[in-house]
């Protein structure tokens, strides 16, 4: 047994024997030394270790723990809203002990507001939701103001920088995040044109650049309905590479599957199915601090009412950017022409999405989202992703790239990956 899950193991047994017996019982207290024990046994070659809580995956660093499989207080944790725990050096076993009697009034008695996104305590220990991790220089660069663009933009290049990234996942396993970030800059830059906004979206050519151009839209559109909603500029372009990576597990899966004209089958479903988990993966362990990118990925097919995909064992609500990429998703794949259907006209998608706010969507989202498409309808900037012919109409009804979703009771009709 390695000394992260030795760690995790005593942490669990630490907190449930402290929910049997009161302060100062002899089995309370060997309870919290052994586990104190094995965290500065952890800390002798790992003096800040970092876990976090993703979904059913528990995280040490930027490595899944898999020998723990559906651990049982890693879904405890992120249920009562402690979704990361930080350990700095040189934490003493008193503040341990308050750290450990935290978790379990947060765990058993949800006596804790569970909405803070971050703690900060003078104990050396941090816990909170996923979002941005940084030094402060990082999250200053996050929060430079947007720049604004007065030329147009093709997205050629853009295109190119995520058919690469894609390739570089697809050989190596690792995701590039320096052109991730870039992507995002040039997107910005590209909707700020004639001081207005504008959203410059990508046709889809072929059915085999669907990754790409899915990806870019989702982007832009995350991107404008966090300005509309007015978040924080921080909050814009973290949600806008959350949107760019949110289908990144769907490298790996074929083209004849990702683009079949008729019903997948349930082995071909199953595969489908895989890539928000395969995204999420593939993001934490890229070893950059993407941890809400790697949540967006997880959660953006999990509706409010939790029906959708991965099935979670526990129902607790997706982290908002999930939810704002969510909306931006569906509206994307429903516009879009996809082998197994034609696209949908605009109003049809957003009435579709009105109707579905409350149990697919939520509500104040959706209402936003539908609000700002009505309201930049003249606003929108089509553009092909290479030049010749494309499936799009001849007056810029077709948008790209499809999400694909079955069409069953109670389920988006986009045929469910």
């Amino acid at each position: 047994m390695t000394d992260p899950i030795r760690f995790l193991v005593s942490f669990g047994q630490a907190v449930s024997t402290m929910a049997l017996y009161n302060d100062g019982h002899p089995a309370r207290e060997r309870a919290v030394d052994r586990s104190y024990q094995s965290l500065q046994d952890l800390q002798r070659d790992d003096p800040c270790p970092r876990f976090s809580f993703l979904g059913e995956e528990t995280i040490y660093q930027d490595t899944a723990l898999r020998e723990l499989g559906d651990w049982e207080w890693g879904i405890r944790l992120a249920q009562a809203g402690v979704q990361r725990i930080e350990f700095d050096k040189n934490v003493g076993r008193e503040q341990y002990e308050e750290f450990l009697e935290e978790m379990m009034a947060r765990i058993t008695l949800s006596v804790i507001d569970t909405s803070e996104t971050r703690t900060t305590r003078p104990t050396g220990i941090k816990i909170g939701a996923l979002g941005i991790r940084g030094e402060k220089k990082d999250q200053e660069s996050l929060v430079a103001p947007v720049p604004v663009a007065t030329i147009s933009y093709s997205l050629g290049e853009e295109a190119e920088s995520i058919q690469s990234m894609h390739r570089n996942v697809m050989e190596r396993g690792r995701l590039p995040l320096a052109e991730a970030e870039a992507v995002v800059r040039s997107l910005s830059m590209a909707m700020h044109g004639d001081q207005q906004m504008i959203l410059p979206l990508l046709q889809l050519r072929e059915f085999d650049e669907y990754t790409t151009t899915h990806s870019l839209n989702v982007s832009v559109l995350v991107m404008a309905l966090t300005e509309s909603m007015e978040l924080s500029q921080a909050d814009v372009r973290a949600f806008g590479i959350a949107g760019l990576l949110h289908d990144l597990g769907k490298v790996h899966i074929p083209l004849d599957i990702l683009n079949k004209p008729g019903k997948l089958t349930d082995q071909e479903r199953q595969v489908m199915q895989q890539h928000p988990v395969a995204g999420a993966k593939l993001i934490i362990e890229s070893g950059r601090k993407l941890d809400l990118a790697a949540a967006v990925a997880h959660e953006h097919h999990i509706m409010i009412n939790g029906q959708g995909y991965p099935t979670r064992h526990y129902h607790r609500p997706c982290h908002k950017a999930s939810n704002l990429v969510h909306v931006c998703d569906v509206y994307d794949a429903l516009r879009t022409k996809r082998p197994y259907r034609d696209a949908w006209e605009a109003e049809r998608v957003l009435t579709y999405i009105e109707e579905r706010a409350g149990t697919e969507f939520e509500p104040e989202i959706a209402t936003h989202f539908v609000k700002m498409m009505r309201k930049l309808e003249s606003g929108i900037q089509l553009s092909p992703l290479s030049n010749g012919s494309n499936n799009g109409s001849a007056n810029g009804e077709q948008m790209p790239a499809a999400t694909q979703a079955e069409t069953v009771q109670g389920k988006s009709p986009e045929r469910q990956p």
